[in-house]
This record gives C-alpha cells, sequence and structure tokens, in this order.
C-alpha cells in the first residue's frame, strides 16, 4: 500500500488523513485545525466512515495538544447535527446537564431536581447515559431506574411529557437522543483518558423550548466556565448556568463558599460568589455522604469512593423521594441549593433566599413526589 492508497477511499477518509497529520506531529510541531475540519472529522467517527483507530487517533491528539476553541465547537456542531432534536410544547425549558460519567465520592440528589422545578412551575429535564469513563459512578439513569422512571423513552415523548401540567419534567438517554454518539463508549472505554467528546456531549440540547432553552451545567476546574458558556452560546442555548458543584455536578458545597457563572440572552458570562447560608443551609459535609452500609473503597487509601453503583443508586432513589416528600437532610438541602439557584437565574424569584421559601413549600407539600410516581 502507498501513502495514497493508505489516506482512504473517499473525501471524507482523505480529509481525516490529513487531520491527523497536522494535528498529532508531536508538542512543539502540532497544528490546530478549523471548526470546519474538526466539525467534518467528528462527523466521519460518527457517521461509522472513519476506522476506530483513526477515530482514536483524532480524539487523543486533540486533547494531548488541547482542544481549541474552534475545534470544541466543531465537535460539537457534528454531535449537534447527529442527535434527534424537538420542542417542547412550553415556552422556557431548563436543560440539567450533570457528569455523564456520574458520581463516585457522594450520592447525587440532582436526579430529582427536574420533578422539583416543575412543581415550582419550571419544566426541566435531565439527561446521560448508563456508564462511562473516566468515573463510571452513579449516573442520573441509575438512580432514575432505580425509582421506577422509565429511562428509555423517546425524546418525543419527554418533551410531551414537559408540556403536561401534572407532569412537568422528564429523562432522555443518549442512547435513545443520539444513537450514534452513545455507539462510541466502547471506543472511550478503550482510550482510557477522557476526550473532547466528555466536554461537550452535555451540550446535546436533545429538547428545547419554544421560545428559551436554558442549560444547567457544572463543573470543577477553574478554565471550564468560559469553554461551556462559549459552547452554550454556539449551541442556541439562551442562558447558561454554570455552577462550580460537587463531582463537577450542578449542586455546590453544602458547607463552603461557591461561585457560579452566568449569561443571559446569548450575553458575556459573569460569576457571582455564592455561600450555603444564603439559604441557612448548615450541613457537616460538602454533598449527602456515602452511607457506611454501601460498599466502598477502604479509608486511608486517597479519596473513598463507591464501588457498588446499583447499591448507590437505590439510596440515592430513596433518599430523593423521601426529600420531595418533605424529609429534611443533605438532599433536601441539595435540592433547595440547586434549586435556588435555577430559580433565580430563571427569573421565576427574586432572589436566592426567597427561591429557597419556594421550594422548601414545594417539598414539604409532598406535591413534587407525586411528579415522580
Amino acid at each position: 500500500m502507498n501513502a495514497a492508497e493508505s489516506a482512504g477511499k473517499t473525501e471524507l477518509q482523505q480529509a481525516m488523513y490529513s487531520i491527523i497529520q497536522r494535528i498529532a506531529t508531536g508538542p512543539d510541531l502540532s497544528k490546530d485545525i478549523s471548526q470546519d475540519e474538526a466539525r467534518l472529522g467528528m462527523r466521519g467517527i460518527l457517521s461509522g466512515e472513519i476506522d476506530a483507530v483513526r477515530a482514536g487517533i483524532f480524539l487523543i491528539a486533540l486533547r494531548m495538544k488541547r482542544e481549541t476553541a474552534d475545534e470544541n465547537r466543531g465537535v460539537l456542531q457534528a454531535i449537534l447535527d447527529a442527535r434527534e432534536a424537538v420542542t417542547a410544547p412550553v415556552d422556557d425549558v431548563v436543560d440539567i446537564a450533570d457528569p455523564y460519567d456520574g458520581y463516585n465520592r457522594t450520592i447525587p440528589a440532582s436526579p430529582f431536581l427536574a420533578p422539583l422545578l416543575a412543581e415550582c412551575g419550571v419544566a426541566a429535564f435531565s439527561h446521560g447515559l448508563n456508564a462511562v469513563g473516566p468515573k463510571y459512578g452513579v449516573t442520573h439513569r441509575h438512580v432514575l431506574a432505580a425509582a421506577g422512571v422509565d429511562v428509555d423513552m423517546p425524546s418525543t415523548r419527554a418533551a410531551e411529557r414537559l408540556g403536561d401540567p401534572a407532569v412537568g419534567w422528564a429523562y432522555v438517554d443518549q442512547a435513545t437522543y443520539a444513537p450514534s454518539l452513545h455507539d462510541l463508549i466502547g471506543l472511550r472505554q478503550r482510550m482510557v483518558k477522557r476526550s473532547v467528546i466528555t466536554t461537550v456531549e452535555v451540550l446535546s440540547r436533545p429538547i428545547s423550548g419554544r421560545r428559551r432553552t436554558h442549560f444547567v451545567t457544572g463543573y470543577v476546574h477553574k478554565p471550564y466556565p468560559p469553554v461551556y458558556a462559549d459552547l452554550a452560546r454556539h449551541a442556541g442555548f439562551d442562558s447558561a448556568l454554570i455552577v462550580r458543584g460537587v463531582e463537577g455536578g450542578i449542586v455546590p458545597s453544602l458547607r463552603q463558599p461557591g461561585r457560579y457563572f452566568a449569561y443571559r440572552d446569548g450575553g458575556p458570562e459573569s460569576g457571582v460568589d455564592i455561600d450555603p447560608s444564603m439559604l441557612g443551609i448548615d450541613q457537616p459535609s460538602r454533598a449527602v455522604p456515602i452511607p457506611v452500609d454501601i460498599p466502598q473503597t477502604a479509608k486511608g487509601e486517597g479519596a473513598v469512593s463507591l464501588t457498588d453503583v446499583d447499591a448507590a443508586a437505590r439510596r440515592a432513589a430513596d433518599y430523593g423521594m423521601a426529600a420531595l416528600s418533605g424529609e429534611r437532610g443533605a438532599t433536601y438541602d441539595s435540592l433547595v441549593y440547586a434549586g435556588a439557584l435555577v430559580l433565580t437565574h430563571v427569573g421565576k424569584a427574586p432572589s436566592i433566599a426567597a427561591a429557597g421559601e419556594q421550594l422548601r413549600a414545594a417539598l414539604d407539600s409532598g406535591k413534587a413526589a407525586a411528579r415522580v410516581r
């Protein structure tokens, strides 16, 4: 086989050959590619026209040289092009994008934020998948399935639920709304390290509102808020709320000062300092701790991580339903804190404190739990 033959038979394969030659030439010589080239390369991966070896090289090489804003946008655009997108029969929708790789150091409360927001008059949905690296933790899918929620409904049905006043919330799975992206999980597992997909897949926007769609996500590392804000604007989100949350999720620490970044109407993002005391929250732990009877790694060997995802998901479901029924505790406070940020952001409350009162009233009524059942 000569060089021409190794480049590939189709124009797209030949374009990927050229892209790899430029982005995978070492720490000093690698070159950036354009947004259109990144979109083209990712499109070929999603369609299956690019083989797994070159797909892995493309994704790892981008990571090793560090993706540019144009490259991030291009990869995201290819995903947006390939996913199924629907519009809900409501004006405003809140898109909750927690880490797709889940939680492994705390018990997540966030899977139950959408039904709580629905009880407060805000249509909301979350999305995710079953398991992906690097954490392979407890995901929204695991927890909601343990609570008896249909986690395999098509996006069209989920959108209809958002317009139902008695429900007002939903979960959609990547396997349903973007099957070609979901099919890459095996490749991502073999690659070991995270890639640009991990960054951009949360912005896939499977459901939109008739007038406005609000993106809510979390972060840990300080460089990420401007990255997410830029990508959210590219994806067409009217506003974004980007919270420095525990394990990169949307719930801030329950015991320490925090921060979030936000933009509205596509404008520039700005940072806001927050503190759980603003809502009268006083918890000894930063999040819902892993109960001692849930299998976990031994203390003294670094950060303790749960080792039984199913058991943790069942416990998260129990805690979540109890909180939605008015039972006080760390899950209840987590939902109040994250919910107050969202309600304030979308203009449903004049202040975080006022939003907290509204959310506590909804939880104490027990009506949010009925939206899950």
